[in-house]
């Protein structure tokens, strides 16, 4: 009998096989573009007919394999999937077919055009509302009620209205829309990156990783937080995926801290903020880096430097607030003689720096195609297993390494299709020009208060909405208001990355905290309000981007040096701040002090003479507050009766 809490299926002979196949299918239609066979072959194919091609099977895999109900009996496909299934058919192939010619007369409104587009419209609806609800539906009904009746908005709101022919046509075909740059990056590069995660999985690069962890981090106060820390942010440079470093690194890291003397919320936490800077880990770093390289037109090893530092930032204030927690509590290291040896551990895990090698190589020296160095990676992953006894998988395990690629590609295809139809509605009804003028009109100008606004609409999306959908969003309707006022669109860019990526860890919906809360039988609430602490590094950092330049690497030694070590101290006396802990416990006005001036000392001091002295003046502040605690908790020390 099937199990009725799972929305997957349980099916049986000829479907189960039909399934299976859908859900592989993606995987190795990705993987022959990326080695483009196309070429070898002589044959001329469209990325359009590609993409075609692979959200036919995305779609089919949804249909065939993921229950309508989840009342419903999972051991048959009913009649009326197997009806949508023949629909988005319908509707992908006659793209795929017929491209050659679309592209001479994309925007005639053929009767035959607009129903199939509009059937195709619905059945990705259908294909959203199964994987995820129906947050993402409402939003893009919205946009395309919006590219409707636009003209009868008020004042600076008011876009031309279109048809609903043209506005089907216009999702349907056009190169913006469904078939646009959302759905192309998912399809070009995001589907052989999950493949190398899953390949590394198998091979048991993942014990690798968390064995080194333990190795450098164990034996030290709050040794297991640390663990989880380093963990997560070695398996997050290959994984680009919050949940996954959660499901991988959380089920060894949250017992080891639990027994530590960590409570379960601040284990959870710990975890899932530690697992959330996995998406701005390069050299990975999920679907939205690759999204946002396509946005600025640079090469994928660009945002990689920029968003280096950031990411070292981000875990330098957990680990900082793990350290401090730690001594706030009294928490001691694991014993040396229950860790792994650093030596056996790098003898037997040193062939999974090959594949990490490979992909470093591909990405940012042979400036490969992000999904060709993505599969080579793969391969060199599961080459790696095949050499070694001890990690080689066997052909079941590599086959459910497929099938798991190709169910998280199914929904990422679907995700990225219905953000497709959002921007088309955006561009279709010139919100995308027209927003960059609405912002600035309420923003007046300030460079801060638009950037408050724009990390509102962000937190506020990202309670429902995945982190690719938000950024792609907000590429499109708010980035080009902030590079008007003069802020570089790199920081632009990664200022809406971080934000949009807080909605792991912000509540109410933040999946990470919830799978880190599940696996450590937390509350998740409480779990969720200690993340966000733990978090304070993305929520901080990118106000600081568009003043501080040298922390995306632009700039000259001094710059970015000076720029890092402000970052540091100004991030370390944050943590403190909120953790209320530095050499002994902080009063409250110490607390709020720290809070205040480690933020400001953050902000670079060259270009501006207010600059200079936000960043002398916060810093000053910090190390004057640091000193009176070192010279206290000395004098404690130094007075037995006290001590």
């Amino acid at each position: 009998m099937s199990d009725n809490t799972s929305k997957w299926r349980d099916l049986h002979g000829a479907e189960k096989i039909l399934g299976l196949g859908a859900l592989l299918l993606p995987v190795l239609l990705a993987s022959l573009w990326a080695v483009e066979v196309q070429r070898w072959i002589g044959v001329l194919i469209y990325k359009e007919q590609f993409l075609g091609l692979m959200l036919a099977s995305g779609l089919t895999a949804v249909f065939v394999n993921i229950r309508a109900r989840r009342s419903e009996n999972g051991a048959r496909v009913p009649w009326y999937d197997w009806i949508l299934v023949a629909i988005s058919l319908a509707g992908t192939l006659y793209v795929v077919i017929n491209y050659h010619w679309l592209i001479y007369e994309m925007s005639g409104l053929e009767p035959l055009r607009i129903a199939l587009g509009a059937l195709l419209i619905l059945a990705i609806f259908e294909a959203v509302r199964r994987l995820i609800g129906w947050t993402l539906i409402i939003v893009a009904v919205f946009f395309l009620l919006y590219a409707r009746f636009g003209g009868m908005m008020p004042g600076i709101f008011a876009v031309p209205s279109s048809s609903w022919e043209r506005i089907v046509i216009y999702s349907y075909l056009d190169t913006t829309a469904l078939f646009g740059l959302p759905l192309d990056v998912a399809a070009n590069t995001i589907v052989t990156f999950i493949l190398f995660g899953a390949m590394l999985r198998i091979t048991k690069g993942d014990t690798f990783i968390t064995d080194l962890a333990l190795c450098m981090m164990g034996k030290y106060r709050g040794g297991p937080a640390k663990v989880s820390v380093a963990a997560s942010t070695l398996f997050g440079t290959v994984s680009g995926s919050a949940v996954s470093n959660v499901a991988v690194v959380g089920p060894i890291s949250i017992p080891m801290m639990e027994k530590s003397g960590y409570p379960r919320e601040q284990a959870a936490a710990i975890e899932a903020v530690s697992s959330t800077g996995g998406q701005i880990m390069p050299p990975v770093m999920g679907i939205t880096a690759f999204l946002m390289a396509d946005f600025l037109s640079v090469p994928y090893s660009d945002v990689v430097l920029a968003a280096l530092l950031p990411a070292l930032l981000y875990y330098v204030a957990v680990f900082v607030q793990v350290d401090l927690e730690a001594g706030k509590r009294g928490l001691r290291g694991i014993s040396v003689a229950d860790l792994p040896r650093f030596v056996a551990t790098l003898k037997r895990g040193f062939g999974f720096i090959v594949p990490l090698g490979v992909l470093i190589y591909g990405v940012m020296f042979a400036f490969w195609a992000p999904g060709k160095a993505g599969l080579a990676a793969a391969a060199a992953a599961l080459l790696v297993g095949m050499i070694d006894p001890r990690a080689r998988p066997n052909r079941a395990e590599i086959f459910g390494a497929l099938v798991d690629t190709g169910r998280t590609v199914t929904s990422i295809l679907i995700l990225t299709a219905i953000a497709g139809l959002v921007i088309g509605a955006l561009q279709l009804a010139g919100l995308a020009y027209s927003m960059s003028s609405i912002l600035l009109a309420l923003a007046g100008n300030s460079v801060l208060l638009i950037l408050l606004m724009t990390a509102v609409i962000c937190v506020v999306l990202g309670m429902a909405l995945p982190t690719a959908v938000i950024y792609t969003m907000l590429a499109v309707l708010v980035a080009p208001a902030l590079v008007d006022l003069g802020v570089d669109r790199m920081a632009a860019h990664l200022f809406i990355f971080y934000m949009g990526m807080l909605s792991m860890i912000t509540p109410p919906v933040c999946f990470a905290s919830f799978t880190a809360a599940a696996i450590a039988g937390a509350n998740f609430w409480k779990t969720a309000i200690v993340g966000m602490r733990y978090g304070v590094a993305a929520y901080l950092l990118p106000f600081v981007f568009p003043f501080s330049m040298g922390l995306l690497m632009e700039g000259t030694f001094l710059e970015i040096a000076w720029a890092v070590a402000s970052a540091v101290l100004g991030l370390t006396a944050i943590s403190a701040g909120l953790v209320g802990y530095l050499f002994r416990p902080l009063n409250p006005v110490f607390r709020v002090a720290l809070i205040g001036a480690g933020f400001v000392g953050m902000m670079s001091p060259f270009g501006s003479q207010l600059g200079e002295m936000m960043n002398l003046g916060g810093l000053a502040v910090c190390v004057l507050i640091a000193l009176v605690e070192w010279f206290a908790v000395a004098r404690l020390r130094s007075t037995p009766n006290r001590a």
